[in-house]
């Protein structure tokens, strides 16, 4: 069985591009060579994206080979298949790394034990419950990423359809 995902490099030095390329290389068995355009957000970077398909695991695989360098930010995504949820990484140099299981739809499924965990740490008053669901979510993550998400300078851009 496999699943399909993509690979957003959202910003990288130009410098490290080459070894993005020879990690995901390592991890799909195949040479990858990404189409790398200037990142407007971050002067001096260099954004890709990169469609795939491997077994499940493959995203955690890819997340793991790159999130080990500081000044790279990304996000790796792969779909639910019949033998395995979605899942979604997401990466910062300054929050690290985030990680959440996606259903069929794109939702984050949180499991009920972080759940409980959270409410748990909101009731001793150590933490905001709003905040807690917030780190949950990612939303840190993505209020980070979101200026690096917008297409810039040339970047593909994909129009998704709303499904009502």
């Amino acid at each position: 069985m496999t699943t399909r995902g993509v690979l957003y490099v959202h910003s990288a030095p130009r410098a490290l591009c080459p070894h993005v390329e020879w990690a995901v290389a390592g991890v799909l068995g195949a040479r990858v060579n990404l189409d790398w355009i200037r990142q407007p957000a971050s002067p001096g970077t260099w954004r890709a994206e990169f469609s795939w398909q491997g077994d499940p695991g493959t995203a955690s695989k890819l997340a793991s080979a790159l999130r080990g360098w500081h000044l790279l930010r990304f996000e790796v995504t792969s779909e639910p298949c019949p033998t395995a949820e979605g899942e979604r990484y997401s990466s910062t140099p300054g929050l690290g790394i985030f990680h959440a299981v996606t259903g069929m739809h794109g939702d984050i499924l949180i499991p009920e034990d972080r759940l409980r965990a959270a409410v748990a740490r909101a009731g001793r008053g150590e933490s905001d419950l709003e905040a807690e669901i917030a780190k949950l979510l990612g939303k840190p993550w993505d209020d980070e990423l979101e200026p690096f998400r917008y297409a810039g300078e040339g970047a593909p851009v994909r129009w998704l359809h709303q499904v009502v």
